[in-house]
C-alpha cells in the first residue's frame, strides 16, 4: 500500500495530448510514472512490469536513473506492477488513450517490513529441506546443473545479527551432476582432487545488513586447499513452523567462483585450448535451520 491507494483499485492518470516529444504509432498511447521513497528520492532500482487485462506481460523493465519509466503501448486497458528491493510493491490500473499520455504520476513506495530475525542461539543446517547446488558452462556452450548431496553446517545467531557465525562443511565426493562418468572426473585429481582434499568449507563471520530481506555473508572458502575470501548474497526468507511445530528459518544464497582463484582446472584440456568448464561457476544454497538440539 503506498501513494495513498489501497489494494488494486484503478489510479486516476492525467492525459496530454497531442505527445509532441514521443513519436507513437497511430494505434498507441504512452504510459509513464516516476518511483519515490518516502523522502521523495528516486527509488532508482525499481522495476515495473505492465500487463494487459489477460494477465499477459507487454512490457517490463527498470526505471531510469530518477525513479521513472516512459514506455508506448497500443491503447488499452493495463495493470501496472511496480516493485523493488526493500520496498513494499505497487499495482495499479491505468487506461491508455490513443496519442495520450497516460501517467501515474509520483508512486512512493512504502519501506517493506523485514522478516523477523531467528532468535539468538546455536542453529544447525537441516540437509532435508536444504540444497547446495551449483551451475557452469560446458565448453562454453550448454550450462551443466549439479549439485552436492552431503553436507552439514551451523550458525551461531548474535545479537545484534550482524555478529553471527556460519559454518559450511561440504564432501567433496558427493558432487552429483546425473553423469557418472563427468562426476568421476571432477573428483578427480584434474578437478576436485577429493583424495586429497575431501571437503569444502565455507566459515563466514561478517554479516551485513543490505536493506529489506538482503544480507550479505562474507567469509573464507577453503576449496582444493586454497582458501579465498568469498560473498554470499542471501536473501532471508522468515520464520515457519515444521511439521512437528519446531521452529525454522530459511534463506536463499547466491555467489560466484573462479575455477582459477582456487587452482581448479583441467590442465591437459586447457594446453589444448579447449575450455571444458567455463571460468566461473555459480553456486546457489537454499537452507533451512534449526535450533541446535
Amino acid at each position: 500500500m503506498f501513494g495513498g491507494l489501497r489494494g488494486n483499485r484503478t489510479k486516476r492518470v492525467q492525459r496530454t495530448s497531442p505527445l509532441a516529444a514521443v513519436q507513437t504509432p497511430p494505434d498507441a498511447g504512452v504510459l509513464s510514472c516516476r518511483v519515490l521513497d518516502p523522502v521523495d528520492e528516486p527509488v532508482t532500482n525499481a522495476e515495473f512490469t505492465v500487463t494487459d487485462t489477460l494477465g499477459r506481460t507487454v512490457v517490463s523493465g527498470g526505471v531510469d536513473p530518477y525513479g521513472s519509466f516512459v514506455t508506448a503501448v497500443p491503447a488499452g486497458e493495463y495493470r501496472v506492477a511496480v516493485s523493488a528491493e526493500g520496498f513494499m510493491p505497487y499495482r495499479a490500473v491505468a487506461q491508455v488513450a490513443e496519442n495520450s499520455l497516460a501517467s501515474l504520476g509520483d508512486v512512493t513506495l512504502q519501506v517493506a517490513r523485514p522478516p523477523e530475525l531467528p532468535a539468538p542461539g546455536d542453529w544447525e543446517i537441516e540437509p532435508t529441506h536444504s540444497s547446495i547446488a551449483f551451475t557452469a558452462r560446458h565448453i562454453g556452450l550448454a550450462r551443466i546443473h549439479g549439485r552436492f548431496n552431503s553436507f552439514a553446517g551451523a550458525v551461531r545467531i548474535a545479537d545484534p545479527m550482524e555478529r553471527s557465525a556460519l559454518h559450511i562443511v561440504i564432501d567433496a565426493a558427493t558432487i552429483d551432476t546425473g553423469v557418472r562418468m563427468r562426476d568421476d572426473h571432477l573428483r578427480s585429481a584434474d578437478f576436485l582432487d577429493v583424495l586429497s582434499f575431501p571437503t569444502l568449507e565455507f566459515y563466514g563471520d561478517r554479516f551485513a545488513y543490505r536493506g529489506g530481506a538482503r544480507w550479505a555473508v562474507t567469509g573464507a572458502l577453503s576449496l582444493h586447499g586454497v582458501t579465498r575470501t568469498v560473498t554470499l548474497d542471501t536473501e532471508y526468507l522468515g520464520l515457519g513452523n515444521g511439521m512437528e511445530g519446531e521452529v525454522r528459518a530459511a534463506c536463499r544464497a547466491t555467489t560466484e567462483l573462479h575455477r582459477d582463484d582456487f587452482t581448479v582446472s583441467w590442465q591437459t584440456m586447457l594446453a589444448r585450448g579447449i575450455a571444458v568448464v567455463g571460468p566461473s561457476i555459480r553456486v546457489d544454497l537454499d537452507v533451512q535451520i534449526v535450533p541446535k538440539g
